[in-house]
């Protein structure tokens, strides 16, 4: 009589979340966050930037460009949720915007 957790009704869409574009999301995620965490670490350090700092970087670099390349593909499907495949765009855009200005800033 009183459902409040259980499903009731009608669903009247056929979209559903790509899983390439959540996959998407959660490499900008993960590249975002290591990005931060590189920063804030060499920030701890007086400025001093490790190899190890470089190297998350950089990695999360490659991790932007495979994300950016899995959101532009799911965001090309049919009767999708947009929301998750915009935001790994997003997300991955912003880590290769910053890294590539973290590594150029670095070399010059």
């Amino acid at each position: 009589m009183f459902r409040i957790f259980s499903k009731e009704g009608y669903i009247f869409t056929d979209k559903k979340n790509p899983k390439w574009g959540i996959m998407s999301s959660i490499l900008g995620l993960i590249a975002a966050s290591s990005v931060c965490l590189a920063v804030h670490l060499t920030y701890l350090n007086d400025g001093a930037a490790q190899m190890q700092h470089g190297a998350v970087v950089l990695l999360s670099m490659i991790y932007a460009a495979a994300g950016l390349a899995l959101g532009i593909r799911s965001l090309m499907e049919k009767d999708i949720f947009r929301i998750f495949p915009i935001l790994g765009i997003f997300l991955n855009v912003l880590t290769m915007v910053a890294s590539g200005l973290i590594l150029y800033l670095g070399v010059s």
